[in-house]
């Protein structure tokens, strides 16, 4: 299973977005961490890897003048705790 075929039995985290095949991996992190179950980010993990997960996150949820971050801050609090210890 590719992330985006991943994604696409997902459509719940993204609902808003038509075409799957083009979104970034950066952003399908982002939307499992924040709105996906337990069941979700597994899957995510075990498709990616725990270390590129959890790459991307942490370039990703550090604040930056020219890219967004939109980690909500339970999410972003419990996952640094998590891939400090897992990844």
């Amino acid at each position: 299973m590719t992330i985006h075929d991943f994604i696409k039995k997902r459509k719940h985290l993204i609902w808003w977005v038509k075409d799957y095949d083009s979104l970034d991996p950066e952003f399908i992190v982002e939307a499992t961490l924040n709105y996906g179950d337990w069941n979700d980010v597994q899957a995510l993990i075990k498709i990616m890897g725990v270390k590129k997960v959890a790459k991307i996150f942490r370039a990703k949820s550090k604040p930056s003048k020219i890219g967004r971050q939109n980690y909500d801050i339970k999410t972003k609090h419990y996952f640094t705790l998590y891939f400090n210890k897992y990844a």
